[in-house]
C-alpha cells in the first residue's frame, strides 16, 4: 500500500507539470474505438511502426489523455491507499511509520482543501514528534498545521501553532519567526493576519473573509490554552522556597517567566491558583493602566509572592493548582494560557535532566549560560504546612525498669521559654499508638498512683488539663504505668499549648506541641519455685493419703533494687493444713538482688470421693512492694502445681522419744493402722541391733480388723 501511494503521489506530481487544466477535450475520437488487445491506442489501429502515421491525430489524442487525467481525483486515491499502509503498519506495531504516513495523509488533505481533516491529523501526529523531540519533523508539520488554521480562520489553533512556531523547538530562521510573531500580534489586536506562505490564493482569500467575520463576533474573543502538552514560546516554572513552612512563617512562592520568541512579549496578568483558595487572592500580578508587563527574550524574570498560612491549615499541604498567563487586552482578544501543577512543559524534564548532567560533570562553581541557568530551576510544586517551633522543654524523670504489675511513676517537668503567656496546656500520655495490640491491653495508665489500678485503666490518657503557664515557670506532673506482662514499651508524652504571635502584622494564634517518647523495660520481680518434700525433707513425687507432708516455697528476688515482702498466704483447694493457724513467715522481709526467702508448710491430703489421681493444690498469694517506697502494696498469685496421690493399706508410725539415756529404758511404741476394708493378717519382726537390748514380742503376729489399729510396744 505504501509503494502504491508513492507511485501515486508520482503520478499526481508529473499530472500537474504536464497537464493542462481548463481546456475543453477537442473530439472524442481519439480516446474511443474498437482495440486489438489491452493497452493500444485507438489511434494507432493496425499501425507497426514507432512513427505516428498521424502527427495531428497523435497530438490530439495525447491532448485528450492529458485532459482526461487532470480530471483524476489523486488526493482521494493516495489518501485510501496511505489508510490501508497505516492499518498494517498499526497492526505488526511499527508505531513511526505510522506515524510518518499519517503526516503524508495530513498533508493530502491539505493539498485536497480539506483542512478539518487534516488538521485533525496533524495534530494527532504532533504529540509523538513533541515526545521524542523530533525538532526539525515538528517545526515542518506545525508549518502545515498553522496554513490549514489559517485558511480555516480558527482562531484558537491559529494562536496555539503560532506560540509553538516562535517556541524554543522551532528550527524556523528570525525573519520567519518575526513575520509569525506579527500575525499573532494582529490576532490578539482582533485584525487580520497575514496569508501564510505558500498558500493557494483562491483558498487565502477566501480565508480573508473568513477572518473579517470572525472580527465581528465580539462573543468569541476570550480563549484558555492548556499549554501544558506543548512547548509555547513562554516558559513558567514555579517554585516554593522551602518544602515546608512553619505557621508563624510567611509563605514564600517564587514563579519564574521565560520568553523564547524574537521580541519582548507583553502579558496583562499572572495568577497562581493553590489547592486551598482562600490564598489565591495573595498570589495575582496585574498591569496598572495602560502599563503592560513584559519578557525580554533569552531573560528569565521572578515574580515572588508571600502569604500567612492559616492555622487550621496546620498538617495540610498546598499545591500548585494552575498558572494564569493573560495576553491580549480587553479591547482586542484575551488569551489565558494556562498550566498545571507547577509550570513545565512536555520538553522541560528532559532539559532539567541534560542540566543536572552537565552542571555534575563541569561542577558548580563554572558560570553557565542563562539557558542552563533555567534549566536548572527546580519546580517545587508543594509544600506542608507545620506547627509552630515549641518554646518548651519536656523532661522525663523515672527509675528504670518497671517491675511487673507495679504502680511504675514518671514525673513530667515543663518548662516554658515562652515571651508570652502559653495557655491551654495540655497532655496526652501513655502507650504510643502503633505497637503491638496485646500491649494495649496489658499496660494500664492512670493519675493517681494511691491504689492499683484495674484492667480497665486505658493505655493512653488523652488531653489532661494543666493550665497556663507564664515565663520561665515549669510545671511537674505525676503519671504512673501497671503493666502486666514483661517487655520493652514505647510511651508518648504529647503536650500541647497555645500561643498568641504576630506574623507580618497579622495577629494569628499558634498551638504547638513537643513529643517526647521513651522506652521502658518491664522486668518480673521474684521468681517462685514449689516442692513437695516428706517430714524428713526427702523430695517426694507422690503424696500418700492422710499421711502429712511439707511444701516449700522458694522466692528469689530478681528485681534491681530491694523489695520488701509485706506478707504472703496459702489459698488451699484439696489439702488441708495440719498448722490450725498459719501465719507468714515472710512477712516484712526485705530481698536484695539475688536474694532468697523460704517457707514451709506442713499439709496433709485428706480421702477424696473421687479416684483421681492428681489433684489441686491451690494459689500462693505474695503482697509486695519496692523498697523504700509509698507506692501500694501490690498482690502477685502463684499458682500451685498439681499433686499425685497414692493409696497406703498400712500406715506405721513410731512413738520416740526426743532422746535416750545409757543403760536405761527406752520406750517405744508403733501404730499400726489398716486402711483398706477387709481384715489383714499382719507379721511384724524386730531386726536386733548391737546398740540396743530388746524385751518384749520380736515377732507378734494377729489379725486387724478394717479401719482398725493395733499398738505395739
Amino acid at each position: 500500500y505504501q509503494q502504491a501511494a508513492c507511485y501515486s503521489q508520482d503520478r499526481k506530481q508529473l499530472a500537474h507539470q504536464l497537464c493542462q487544466t481548463g481546456v475543453s477535450n477537442p473530439s472524442t475520437e481519439a480516446l474511443s474505438g474498437a482495440l486489438d488487445f489491452y493497452g493500444q491506442r485507438p489511434r494507432r489501429q493496425g499501425h507497426q511502426s514507432i512513427d505516428p502515421p498521424d502527427a495531428e491525430k497523435e497530438k490530439t489524442g495525447i491532448l485528450a489523455l492529458q485532459i482526461k487525467e487532470s480530471c483524476v481525483p489523486h488526493s482521494e486515491l493516495i489518501i485510501a491507499l496511505l489508510s490501508n499502509a497505516v492499518a498494517q503498519f498499526k497492526k505488526y506495531k511499527c508505531p513511526r511509520m505510522k506515524s510518518h504516513l499519517m503526516v503524508q495523509m495530513g498533508e493530502e488533505y491539505y493539498h485536497a482543501k480539506d483542512y478539518t481533516k487534516a488538521l485533525k491529523l496533524l495534530d494527532y501526529v504532533m504529540c509523538d514528534y513533541r515526545t521524542e523531540r523530533w525538532w526539525a519533523l515538528l517545526t515542518a508539520i506545525l508549518t502545515t498545521a498553522l496554513r490549514c488554521a489559517y485558511l480555516m480562520a480558527s482562531v484558537k489553533d491559529y494562536i496555539i501553532y503560532c506560540m509553538e512556531l516562535l517556541g524554543r523547538a522551532s528550527t524556523l530562521k528570525e525573519e520567519q519567526k518575526l513575520r509569525i510573531e506579527n500575525n499573532l500580534t494582529k490576532v490578539l489586536m482582533n485584525e487580520v493576519p497575514e496569508a501564510e506562505l505558500e498558500c493557494d490564493p483562491s483558498s487565502a482569500s477566501a480565508a480573508k473573509s473568513l477572518w473579517n467575520d470572525r472580527m465581528a463576533l465580539a462573543g468569541s474573543n476570550e480563549f484558555t490554552i492548556e499549554v501544558q502538552d506543548y512547548i509555547p514560546f513562554i516558559q513558567c516554572k514555579a517554585k516554593f522556597q522551602s518544602p515546608s513552612f512553619h505557621v508563624d512563617q510567611p509563605i514564600q512562592l517564587k514563579v519564574f517567566l521565560k520568553a523564547d520568541g524574537p521580541n519582548p512579549v507583553s502579558f496583562s496578568k499572572l495568577a497562581v491558583s493553590l489547592s486551598n483558595q482562600e490564598y489565591n487572592q495573595w498570589c495575582v500580578v496585574e498591569s496598572s493602566g495602560q502599563n503592560t508587563m513584559s519578557l525580554v527574550p533569552g531573560k528569565t524574570k521572578c515574580y515572588s509572592f508571600s502569604f500567612v498560612a492559616k492555622t487550621e491549615d496546620v498538617g495540610k499541604k498546598i499545591e500548585v493548582s494552575v498558572f494564569e498567563l493573560l495576553l491580549g487586552s480587553d479591547r482586542g482578544r484575551c488569551v489565558f494560557l494556562t498550566w498545571r501543577g507547577a509550570g513545565g512543559d512536555i520538553a522541560s524534564t528532559h532539559e532539567a535532566l541534560l542540566a543536572s548532567r552537565s552542571s555534575r560533570r563541569w561542577g558548580r562553581n563554572i558560570n553557565t549560560n542563562q539557558e542552563q541557568e533555567w534549566d536548572t530551576i527546580t519546580i517545587q510544586h508543594s509544600t506542608m504546612i507545620i506547627s509552630r517551633v515549641p518554646r518548651i522543654s519536656v523532661q522525663l524523670s523515672h527509675l528504670p525498669p518497671a517491675l511487673n504489675n507495679e504502680m511504675y511513676c514518671l514525673n513530667v517537668t515543663i518548662r516554658t521559654q515562652e515571651k508570652g503567656v502559653a495557655r491551654d496546656f495540655k497532655l496526652t500520655a501513655g502507650l504510643k499508638p502503633g505497637q503491638d495490640a496485646n500491649l494495649s491491653q496489658t499496660t494500664h495508665v492512670t493519675l493517681d498512683g494511691s491504689t492499683i489500678c484495674d484492667d480497665t485503666a486505658a493505655s493512653l490518657i488523652p488531653d489532661i488539663p494543666l493550665g497556663d503557664l507564664n515565663p520561665n515557670e515549669k510545671l511537674d506532673k505525676s503519671v504512673f504505668v501497671r503493666c502486666s506482662t514483661t517487655g520493652p514499651r514505647v510511651f508518648l508524652f504529647h503536650v500541647a499549648y497555645c500561643i498568641d504571635t504576630t506574623v507580618e502584622g497579622k495577629q494569628i494564634v499558634c498551638k504547638c506541641h513537643e513529643d517526647e517518647t521513651v522506652t521502658i523495660e518491664t522486668v518480673i520481680p521474684f521468681d517462685v519455685s514449689v516442692k513437695f518434700v516428706s517430714t524428713k525433707l526427702e523430695p517426694l513425687e507422690r503424696v500418700s493419703i492422710d499421711i502429712p507432708f511439707l511444701l516449700m516455697t522458694d522466692v528469689l528476688s530478681s528485681s534491681p533494687w530491694p523489695i520488701m515482702l509485706a506478707s504472703s498466704s496459702l489459698e488451699l483447694i484439696s489439702l488441708t493444713s495440719t498448722t490450725p493457724d498459719m501465719k507468714s513467715q515472710l512477712e516484712q522481709t526485705v530481698l536484695e538482688t539475688g536474694e532468697r526467702a523460704s517457707e514451709c508448710f506442713c499439709l496433709c491430703c485428706p480421702p477424696l470421693t473421687n479416684n483421681n489421681n492428681a489433684v489441686a493444690t491451690g494459689q500462693y498469694c505474695i503482697s509486695w512492694q519496692s523498697s523504700p517506697s509509698d507506692s501500694p502494696l501490690i498482690q502477685t498469685t502463684v499458682t500451685l502445681p498439681h499433686i499425685l496421690l497414692e493409696s497406703v493399706p498400712l500406715y506405721i508410725h513410731a512413738d520416740l522419744p526426743s532422746f535416750g539415756r545409757v543403760r536405761e529404758s527406752l520406750p517405744v511404741r508403733y501404730h499400726i493402722e489398716n486402711r483398706t476394708s477387709l481384715v489383714q493378717e499382719v507379721e511384724m519382726a524386730v531386726e536386733p541391733s548391737d546398740a540396743f537390748m530388746f524385751s518384749g514380742l520380736k515377732q507378734p503376729q494377729g489379725r486387724q480388723l478394717d479401719d482398725a489399729s493395733i499398738t505395739a510396744a
